[in-house]
């Protein structure tokens, strides 16, 4: 993983020191609310309906045991005892004190970690597919291009107070584990018949209130010129992006508005000025990036009979189907740890627990630990021989729940417990829903789906690319959730269609269940809820929930 030199430790303490100033200066009443906003929330600092609630940046998703350690004293000292993994691969404190932020990022720093530009209108944590670097089915390693993209993003002063947040995702396996059709900007690595590296880029993108799915505006953009052509659509958006309404100023609106075709060419007209200059990327510079993550020192091993291994236990065998994932190098495998323990809200995680993956990411492989969209974590080289130990050290943490990728893998935002800007609560639903579908062989009996839920209509739990997705919404000053269906993430990306009017809180598990009752009736062998979704349309599944 990327280390941190004399510069970035600099120029991070230098943010430290800085904000520190700014937080005694505003609790001494010198600096007002309006002036802090903008500070504050360049540090990863929101104001929820409890309490304070701190972002910390964990770029494209990748930790060290060190940092997880960090993380765990922090959310024990400063916190409440436990932590939250968001949908944007970061680290999320809920209940820490205003005075207290500046000395949280002076730990922080000990371990090459900060909160910079974690919110605000300016470019945030550029994010990748989980198991970059280890995927069977990877093309290139994404993470050296996403280091290059936090360099260049961090502290930009052109990009500072852009007219909106801007999120940049990058993918480099064949399948997209990193939703890059839903960011402003998505990155697609590709390789041509000779093995030349390019990118598809994506614009666009985005959920919230007007979710669109990205415009592919370059389908073969050579490495050397990676960074002009971001900063030309930065420029191009941050010019002619709309800033009278807040509600209107993504990047996603102005693509819409001017058609796909006609911002492209703007962009390649500011490109033009700026395509051979001094932000061109050399050999030596994408060289320099990569080296940072050379694969560690795997050993020559014999790929293990896995269904030998499942015979160990029946309990196993599922987590062994479900939570471990196809590794590129012989002998090893891809873990998930699920942090969806029923009764405990999705992507939560305690101190304790955090220690305790630290190790295991020591004993078990190269003390690496990377967080992930679906609110999981994962650790990236297990030997196949230790899956069994692993396996019985994971289930007494309770993180290993044998159903990712399945109905109970709930992608689920804080929503009304502590967001202020929630319309219902969102944690609840999903702990009624787990309960309902406690019967784990028909939950696999489903199969593949994707359920996400939102407390409002930013979309932080990303329920518009749901199989299934819930929304929270207000009415009349009461709780009720809208359902879609049909919705998804990857290359071939859909947003969800509204099944109807929406729905009490006590009658959402009746509903996915008779949503579920009408996939299993019309499902041919072998099909995917998404697929018979496709295939047969909203009605069938409209008719069944309102009758």
């Amino acid at each position: 993983m990327y280390t941190y030199d004399n510069f970035d430790r600099q120029i991070v303490s230098q943010r430290v020191a800085q904000f520190r100033d700014q937080t005694q200066r505003y609790l001494d009443g010198k600096i007002t609310d309006e002036q802090f906003l903008p500070l504050r929330l360049q540090n990863g600092l929101y104001v929820q309906r409890l309490a304070p609630m701190m972002r910390i940046a964990v770029p494209y998703g990748t930790l060290n045991a060190n940092q997880l350690r960090k993380l765990a004293h922090i959310s024990r000292k400063y916190d409440k005892g436990y932590a939250h993994i968001s949908t944007r691969q970061n680290v999320q404190l809920n209940w820490p004190k205003l005075e207290e932020v500046p000395d949280i990022l002076a730990e922080l720093l000990e371990v090459e970690m900060h909160a910079v530009q974690t919110s605000g209108n300016c470019i945030r944590n550029t994010t990748a597919d989980q198991f970059s670097g280890v995927a069977a089915d990877e093309i290139e390693d994404a993470r050296p291009y996403c280091e290059i993209i936090r360099q260049w993003s961090t502290f930009h002063p052109e990009f500072a107070f852009l007219p909106r947040k801007f999120k940049i995702a990058v993918c480099g396996s064949e399948s997209d584990r990193a939703a890059i059709m839903m960011h402003d900007i998505g990155l697609q690595i590709t390789h041509d018949a000779e093995g030349k590296t390019a990118f598809k880029v994506f614009v666009g993108g985005g959920l919230g209130r007007t979710p669109v799915i990205g415009s592919l505006i370059h389908d073969k953009l050579e490495p050397e010129h990676l960074l002009t052509y971001l900063e030309a659509i930065l420029r191009v958006y941050n010019q002619l992006g709309r800033r009278d309404n807040k509600f209107k100023a993504r990047i996603k609106i102005l693509v819409r508005a001017m058609g796909a075709e006609a911002f492209k060419a703007e962009v390649e007209k500011e490109w033009a000025h700026i395509k051979s200059g001094a932000l061109s990327l050399t050999d030596e510079e994408i060289s320099r990036a990569k080296s940072f993550f050379v694969p560690p020192s795997y050993q020559t091993l014999a790929q293990e009979d896995m269904q030998a291994l499942a015979l160990e236990s029946a309990d196993f065998a599922r987590w062994l189907q479900h939570n471990t994932h196809e590794h590129k190098v012989s002998g090893y495998r891809i873990v998930t740890l699920a942090l969806k323990t029923v009764g405990v809200a999705p992507g939560d995680i305690t101190a304790e627990q955090f220690e305790a993956v630290a190790d295991l990411s020591e004993r078990y492989g190269f003390g690496e630990i990377r967080s992930t969209h679906q609110q999981n974590l994962v650790l990236p080289d297990v030997k196949q021989r230790d899956l069994f130990a692993l396996w019985k050290e994971l289930v007494a943490l309770e993180v290993a729940s044998p159903t990712v990728g399945t109905l109970n893998d709930i992608i689920c935002c804080p929503g009304g417990d502590f967001c202020s800007l929630a319309n219902a609560k969102s944690i609840p639903i999903a702990e009624a829903i787990q309960r309902r579908f406690d019967d784990i062989d028909y939950v696999y009996d489903l199969g593949e789906i994707e359920l996400n839920i939102s407390g409002c209509m930013n979309a932080c739990g990303h329920h518009h690319i749901g199989n299934i997705g819930i929304l929270g919404v207000d009415k009349k000053g009461q709780e009720f959730y809208q359902v879609s269906l049909g919705g998804s993430q990857g290359l071939n990306a859909s947003i969800g269609s509204i099944l109807g009017p929406s729905f009490a809180q006590d009658q959402v598990p009746d509903v996915i269940e008779k949503v579920l009752e009408t996939y299993v009736n019309l499902r041919q062998p072998e099909e995917r809820f998404l697929d018979t979704f496709r295939r047969v349309g909203i009605d069938p599944f409209k008719e069944r929930a309102y009758a």
